[in-house]
């Protein structure tokens, strides 16, 4: 091709020069090819390999991509192959690739080198030491880096993944393993009729939480009795919740564990969710939104059961403040960046907890998309809400999410709170969890009375406000004569509302 086509083509396939690809002139590869530290090619193949590999451009000008052709000295694309692979060290073979490009009308020589992605664990190095891209600069591996490529695993050093020997199916919670066999069914509807004839531990097999009639450590979190978190010891398996006052201080606080399957609904019922009324300008019609959005919340505190690294002994933490909540979870943040995993626009590549993640895909709490965060940041924009705030810190290995209420506009007036509501919040400042520090004791807090199937009912009808009675009914596991009876209890006793019609209407769960 022309140099014209060449340059054409470089700047349709490498239009961009980021974490992922550089352009370099490097005019004579018999200096520039293992010469001065930072500036010769092994240094940036040890960069990019560090960050998510892709591609190195030699023989174009940086910024403009002009083509000014680079001296191969007496190598070829095979002997320069043999010799990154021989100067920076971890580099993996696979997926190393140089491509040569001659320009027929001036005799230019373009090299596109392809770099493979570090091994898991293994950082790469030239000149004794490793590289990484920041921005428009080369520099040193830092420590948050180097400790985010020490924490990248493979399937088969997966925590979740890891069969418990002594765990049997006595050890799974029956509720939560009735809730994973209703949404296995939605997730897979193809599979309906079979499902019916499956037990349980087929179930769990199909749902990647059990191998060769054992369970994994994923299905424990996922559905196991509270009883049988001794199972994963040191492993700590907890959610924590926190309401602090506008001063900052601890007025309450409730730890949840296992099965999170079903607890997930328990935390989140946690938050005072305030239903608000805005009345725009030249409408009598107000605009009717919660304080914050359900799917956010829920994806977001699902992203931290997920992604939590479970050997660090640490609880995932949910504090809730006046205007804010912020979700933390321990381990690094495998995109590396925000703005990764903005821009990757799809599944990320790798997972902390693979099983778990899987069992949470198949059981219905996450997708395999990998468009959650972004949705977040779509819907807080919509909703006229302060962006998300991201905490990385891979020194202490934690990553804490800040969400915003929406509240701009809002007067006091703008509350929707009935009676029973402004009760409960009174409930909650005068504090029927609030602990000592010292005992670490919850005191009991005053509750009414509901037997297992109203709970079930409520927690599902939380998830989901949409299920039907038939839903229900095979939810749960009653007839629908007693579902219809217990949803006129659980009206009765202020716990639930029917909101619509019949075939239009939904179910809401108050505050218990």
């Amino acid at each position: 091709m022309t140099e014209q086509e060449l340059q054409q083509h470089l700047k349709t396939h490498y239009p961009k020069e980021n974490e992922w690809c550089e352009w370099k002139e490097f005019k004579n590869l018999k200096n520039d090819f293992n010469g001065k530290e930072k500036d010769d090619v092994v240094s940036y193949v040890s960069a990019l390999a560090n960050m998510e590999g892709e591609h190195l451009v030699i023989g174009v000008v940086d910024k403009t991509l002009e083509i000014v052709g680079t001296d191969t000295y007496n190598y070829d694309v095979d002997k320069a192959c043999l010799r990154l692979r021989d100067q920076c060290a971890n580099l993996p073979t696979e997926g190393l690739q140089i491509e040569e490009f001659v320009t027929d009308d001036t005799q230019k020589t373009v090299w596109v080198i392809h770099v493979p992605k570090h091994m898991p664990k293994l950082p790469v190095y030239a000149h004794s030491k490793a590289f990484q891209r920041l921005k428009d600069s080369l520099i040193e591996l830092t420590v948050e880096r180097r400790n985010a490529i020490l924490e990248e695993v493979s399937m088969s050093a997966d925590w979740s993944a890891q069969t418990v020997e002594d765990a049997t199916l006595d050890d799974l919670e029956e509720m939560a393993l009735a809730m994973a066999r209703f949404q296995f069914k939605k997730v897979h509807p193809d599979l309906s009729s079979d499902i019916d004839g499956w037990d349980d531990m087929k179930l769990l097999t199909h749902a990647g939480v059990a191998s060769h009639g054992k369970l994994t450590r994923a299905a424990l979190v996922l559905l196991g009795k509270s009883s049988s978190a001794i199972l994963l010891n040191p492993s700590v398996v907890q959610v924590t919740w926190i309401l602090k006052n506008e001063d900052g201080r601890k007025i309450a606080y409730e730890h949840f564990g296992m099965p999170l399957l079903t607890n997930v609904d328990r935390i989140l019922s946690k938050i005072r969710n305030l239903t608000l009324r805005e009345l725009p300008g030249g409408t009598l019609f107000p605009d009717i939104e919660k304080q914050y959005d359900d799917y956010s919340i829920r994806e977001l505190l699902h992203n931290c059961i997920a992604h939590q690294d479970y050997t660090m002994q640490e609880r995932i933490v949910l504090i809730e403040e006046p205007g804010y909540l912020i979700f933390s979870n321990g381990g690094y943040f495998l995109p590396g960046t925000l703005e990764n995993a903005l821009e990757n626009g799809g599944p990320q590549k790798y997972y902390r907890n693979y099983c778990l993640c899987q069992g949470m895909v198949n059981f219905n709490m996450i997708d395999t998309i990998g468009h959650g965060i972004e949705k977040i940041f779509s819907e807080q924009k919509r909703r006229k809400c302060a962006l998300p705030e991201y905490t990385i810190n891979n020194v202490s290995k934690e990553v804490s999410v800040k969400v915003y209420a929406r509240q701009e506009n809002i007067s006091k007036e703008s509350f929707m709170t009935s009676e029973k509501s402004e009760q409960h919040q009174d409930n909650v400042r005068k504090e029927a969890f609030v602990t000592s520090e010292a005992s670490g004791k919850v005191q009991e807090n005053i509750r009414i009375n509901i037997s297992k199937n109203q709970d079930f009912i409520l927690l599902a009808l939380q998830r989901d406000p949409h299920m039907t009675i038939p839903e229900l009914s095979e939810l749960v596991g009653i007839s629908e004569r007693n579902i219809s009876e217990n949803l006129k209890k659980l009206q009765a006793q202020g716990l639930l509302e029917r909101v619509g019609g019949r075939k239009k209407g939904y179910w809401k769960v108050n505050q218990r």
